[in-house]
């Protein structure tokens, strides 16, 4: 499949969350019963207490939020490759979800006028965290789904989603493959040279350090294109060809 398709027709994208609130003791009285009932699963899985667990909040759309999408798109001239990445990223969810969308619906309408293929969206896990997460996301905050998000109704060969942890399963459902165990294994500079996803969390709420997630969130995306580079046999980006909007 993957050899059909052309790298210049993939937004490559990865996003970041983290708990809606900085501790157990800051969600709102009504909320916090609804979060200790989620969590009790994980407590039997973990032996934690709940409010202590209260940290992977951030990986639950319900009790979550984002902080930081990216995309990055390929293009391919005569003069070489670029790589182009564009990070909407901040405090206020809203507004992320509203640039994110407004990219993605100025994409859809330029690919209808020239009547060319859907923009396809890819991430590693896209299709079980990144994509559905963003979409209950953009529920809560009222914004109409754009039509690279809307599922409803579309066959399975209809959806414009490309998942590199798919790919690489070449269909072994059972198997879970992390993106940096993925990237290490293929010859990949490892994205995970600062902080992992476990991290983000406390270096949004307790160092404040926004600019760094940012950092991290882009060498996720820089990694899911280089993999699908991996697979169709070509050449890695090299540093400079990763060009930053």
């Amino acid at each position: 499949m993957i050899n059909s398709i052309s790298l210049e027709n993939i937004l490559c994208l990865d996003i970041e969350t983290v708990p809606q609130y900085a501790t157990f003791e800051d969600v709102p009285e009504e909320l916090k019963p609804l979060w200790l009932r989620k969590a009790s699963n994980l407590k039997r899985d973990e032996g934690a207490e709940e409010q202590h667990l209260y940290e992977r909040a951030g990986i639950y759309a319900e009790f979550g939020k984002i902080i930081c999408i990216t995309t990055g798109f390929l293009s391919i001239k005569e003069e070489g490759r670029q790589f182009r990445l564009k990070s909407f990223y901040g405090d206020d969810e809203k507004l992320v979800l509203e640039n994110f969308a407004a990219l993605l619906n100025q994409i859809a309408d330029s690919d209808k006028r020239n009547k060319k293929s859907p923009m396809i969206l890819c991430g590693h896990n896209g299709k079980e965290f990144d994509f559905p997460y963003m979409s209950r996301r953009m529920v809560i905050h009222g914004i109409s789904l754009p039509a690279q998000l809307d599922l409803y109704g579309k066959k399975p060969w209809e959806i414009p989603h490309l998942d590199t942890m798919e790919l690489w399963k070449f269909g072994d459902y059972k198997n879970y493959t992390p993106l940096n165990l993925l990237a290490y294994i293929l010859g990949i500079p490892s994205p995970k040279d600062d902080i992992d996803g476990s991290q983000v969390g406390s270096v949004y709420w307790n160092d404040k350090d926004l600019e760094r997630i940012v950092t991290y969130c882009q060498k996720d995306v820089v990694t899911v294109m280089q993999i699908l580079l991996k697979l169709k046999n070509q050449s890695l980006l090299a540093s400079e060809e990763v060009i930053l909007a």
